[in-house]
């Protein structure tokens, strides 16, 4: 085997990819470089009812998006080629691998029709399981070249003891040993002569020169049926890397049903791609300190995999929030439009509005894209509001001294023609000076009539000049309207 580090990511077209699969892809991406060694794309689509048209873009365009650049795959030869399975499978590779295995014993051909399988089903514990007893493996050389020149449908089976252990190691879990009895003689050619994911995965593996083995946990229950084969073959298997389950906050396995399971339903929900890359990477290691944030060139630099968890991961969406929040503040602001204008274009569709000034008030206080609809719809139109608003115990507001601050300050702002926020600042607090009144007890009433919103982004003298004169001055008249009817 190599002594450069080299791994692979090896997913199988089947739709979108899965937060599990890209934190795999990202954790042997991270490997890899951080020894200075190559990462391998390598599509497994030799499971032909699970292929999805179009899936094998959605993997190129997740891995580019994600920053995951491989270093060898269907586009990118490095001398290990074809890196797509079914290419190898088209040359026979894979049978010529069973063919050798079954003539040093260590596998053989299985003709067992469905009927007798399913006899062999048994339940344990309220599972179905099927193990297979051997019954083929005492065939006569004679019967199964009869059964063969017949054209009986058969597979090829691993022959594994059922007698002793079988150990491997594992290097977060250490050394795992099992008993020989547990292992089933799994299948390694199918009946339509297309290896299994578990076969084709050994020999790719070690035909490509793959050093480290990145996967999720389930795997674990397989791999001694790896290194089983490993060893029939006479191959250094490589180091596996055993990744801890991922859950909700409910601790349940995070499903394709919660909605944000996969890579592209986060970005359409307005999460940025480093922001998710960042927080997967968290999904199961942490580095040493306390800082969270992190740069894929700065991860690359940090990643060891020797401190991943054996503990599952929990999927925390308020963390991956707050993460994503923190990446659109120091996102350049030439970006940050780029990417919230469509949102803002969903609720804002006045052609003399200024979208970039109502953005910037928005930047820092967003935490996902779809936030700043609900913060900025109110520039699009006054919504119909509860003049309890105008009622702010701490800035000493309520109905009535509002209508009378409203009033007072209709006629100056009528007059002023300079709608700028320093203008309005200075025209508003010279107000507040002559009244004698403290700030938020003008303030207040402006804003609320101006936005009828409790929460607003930015302050009255923003919200104005954003809106412009005409139409501030119309909210202001439609809030003393709301003020008198109830008085």
């Amino acid at each position: 085997m190599s002594n450069r580090i080299r791994t692979r990511y090896a997913p199988s077209p089947t739709g979108k990819m899965h937060v599990g699969n890209l934190r795999t892809a990202l954790y042997e991406y991270l490997i890899a470089k951080h020894e200075g060694g190559d990462f391998v794309l390598r599509i497994e689509d030799t499971d032909q009812e699970r292929y999805v048209e179009g899936a094998l873009d959605i993997i190129y365009r997740t891995m580019k998006e994600a920053g995951l650049e491989h270093d060898e795959g269907p586009d990118k030869d490095g001398g290990f080629g074809p890196y797509v399975q079914s290419e190898r499978q088209n040359s026979g590779l894979y049978l010529k691998y069973a063919k050798k295995l079954v003539e040093d014993g260590k596998a053989y051909y299985c003709f067992c029709d469905k009927e007798r399988l399913d006899s062999l089903k048994q339940v344990v514990a309220g599972k179905e399981i099927s193990i297979y007893d051997k019954h083929c493996l005492h065939l006569s050389k004679e019967e199964v070249e009869e059964n063969l020149a017949k054209g009986i449908p058969y597979v090829i089976r691993q022959n594994n003891p059922t007698e002793g252990t079988t150990t491997f190691v594992d290097e977060i879990y250490g050394e795992i040993t099992v008993n020989n009895e547990e292992l089933d003689d799994m299948i390694l050619i199918k009946s339509d002569g297309y290896p299994t994911y578990n076969f084709a995965n050994v020999i790719d593996d070690h035909l490509m020169e793959i050093t480290h083995v990145v996967r999720g946990n389930e795997y674990i229950s397989s791999s001694p049926k790896y290194q089983r084969l490993y060893e029939a073959f006479g191959w250094e298997p490589p180091k596996y890397v055993h990744l801890p389950l991922i859950t909700d906050e409910n601790h349940k396995k995070l499903s394709k049903r919660c909605g944000h399971s996969s890579f592209e339903d986060l970005v359409e929900q307005g999460f940025l791609p480093e922001a998710i890359v960042n927080f997967i990477a968290l999904l199961g290691w942490s580095p040493e300190g306390n800082e969270e944030i992190f740069s894929l060139e700065e991860l690359v630099k940090m990643f060891d995999y020797h401190h991943v968890n054996k503990s599952p991961a929990v999927f925390d969406m308020v963390k991956l929030r707050w993460m994503n929040g923190e990446y659109i503040k120091k996102m350049d602001d030439e970006r940050f439009y780029d990417m919230a204008m469509p949102y803002i274009k969903e609720v804002i569709t006045k052609d003399n509005i200024d979208l970039k000034k109502i953005l910037d008030l928005v930047k820092t206080r967003i935490e996902v894209f779809p936030d700043l609809k609900e913060l900025v719809d109110f520039f699009e139109e006054l919504p119909d509001y509860d003049i309890a608003m105008y009622t702010h115990k701490k800035m000493k507001t309520n109905s009535e001294n509002s209508l009378e601050v409203l009033e007072e300050l209709l006629p100056i702002l009528e007059a002023q023609d300079d709608y700028s926020t320093d203008a309005l600042h200075d025209t508003i607090m010279k107000y507040i000076a002559d009244k004698g009144i403290k700030n938020g007890q003008a303030l207040w009433p402006v804003r609320t009539a101006v936005s009828g919103k409790q929460m607003t982004p930015g302050g009255a003298f923003e919200i104005m000049e954003i809106l412009g004169k005409d139409e501030s001055i119309a909210r202001i008249k439609t809030g003393i309207d709301k003020l008198k009817a109830a008085v």
